[in-house]
């Protein structure tokens, strides 16, 4: 399939998606924040840059996007049809470098969580998550 786009205008467009304070990452903050946790945002010091940190406890928390970070087994996952193999190795390093981040912040004594784009659409799954941090918080 061609891209019906120019190089510059598609350039244009991808310049627009968003890295942080996603749809998604909105509503986890919002019902984080309904339960009463509380947590900062972004923190450029950990490695990759956690959606969510809750430092008291040490958890980060990513909300990752289901097509950019390769969420096994969903359809929004999928892999365009132009330029596959250019996708293919995007896709790659980017499960390579969430891998390596996870790592790093397990050996910096981080606990580390990741809620998927698809299931924030289910207050019931985000908050299950994040009960997980509850659980931290009990631990302490």
């Amino acid at each position: 399939m061609v891209d019906r786009l120019t190089p510059e205008r598609r350039s244009w467009l991808m310049s627009r998606v968003k890295s942080k304070n996603t749809s998604p990452e909105m509503r986890a903050r919002r019902l984080a924040h309904a339960i009463g946790l509380r947590f900062r945002l972004h923190r450029r010091e950990l490695p990759g840059k956690p959606d969510l940190i809750f430092p008291r406890y040490r958890v980060a928390l990513f909300v990752h996007g289901c097509f950019w970070h390769r969420h096994p087994g969903c359809t929004k996952a999928s892999t365009p049809k132009s330029r596959t193999p250019f996708w293919e190795t995007k896709f790659q390093r980017n499960v390579e470098r969430d891998k390596e981040n996870e790592a790093q912040l397990t050996a910096l004594g981080w606990r580390v969580l990741v809620i998927w784009e698809c299931e924030t659409k289910s207050d019931g799954h985000v908050l299950a998550v994040l009960s997980q941090v509850v659980k931290e918080l009990d631990r302490n």
